[in-house]
């Protein structure tokens, strides 16, 4: 069996979602536009594929068209407005995709509070058998997983540093690529871990509304 092929004719969705990006595509009708906002971690892309859009990225404004695309980083306050009469449909991705993923702004650019959208906001399903309480745990477990990982990191990146510039500083490049390859050796479960523990994280932090919600009815 080959892998998925997805068509923005037919898929206006999100068709990835993980802790390291979220890709989907989008469709908005004339007139529609969506809330200024930026995202605490990530980098968002935009491409246009069909329609007009005006974009205002960190207060700056411009006109895209089918075939062009724009990129709001990490913090930027941005926005979207459909313009002309026809729908528009556009590819986007965020990098990474943590929770809670869109911190809304005011016209001025100001923070709101923080809004936990439910996973189904991005067309994930969660796993309802695995508790709340299990996820805390999980959350706890990994985030120490990743203390000890990172202090042993820090250990070879200091040791193999060192080692790094002295095979510089003696023109020794086999010396120069072992450090190398050593202290990515030990960075490589960093990145793994944290992976997880977004993983984790993804599934807790809109648990924790809907659970309180529930109780209270």
């Amino acid at each position: 069996m080959g892998f998925p092929v997805y068509d923005y004719r037919t898929d206006v969705r999100n068709v990835l979602v993980t802790p390291q990006i979220r890709s989907r595509f989008l469709k908005m009708e004339p007139g529609q536009s969506a809330q200024l906002h930026s995202h605490d971690l990530g980098h968002e892309i935009f491409l246009i594929l069909e329609g007009r859009v005006e974009f205002e990225i960190d207060g700056e404004t411009e006109e895209l068209g089918p075939g062009q695309m724009c990129v709001a980083l990490a913090d930027q306050p941005h926005k979207v407005r459909v313009l002309g009469d026809e729908p528009m449909t556009m590819y986007l991705s965020v990098t990474p995709h943590i929770h809670l993923t869109h911190t809304p702004r005011t016209a001025d650019g100001k923070r709101l509070p923080p809004n936990f959208a439910p996973a189904s906001a991005y067309d994930v399903q969660p796993d309802m058998e695995v508790t709340l309480e299990e996820l805390v745990s999980r959350q706890i477990d990994m985030s120490q997983l990743l203390v000890e990982l990172s202090i042993k990191c820090a250990d070879v990146q200091n040791e193999m540093g060192h080692q790094l510039k002295a095979a510089v500083a003696e023109g020794d490049t086999q010396a120069a690529i072992d450090a190398r390859n050593a202290m990515w050796k030990a960075i490589y479960p960093i990145y793994k871990v944290v992976s997880e523990l977004g993983e984790i994280w993804n599934e807790l932090a809109p648990r924790v509304t809907q659970y309180m919600q529930s109780n209270r009815k």
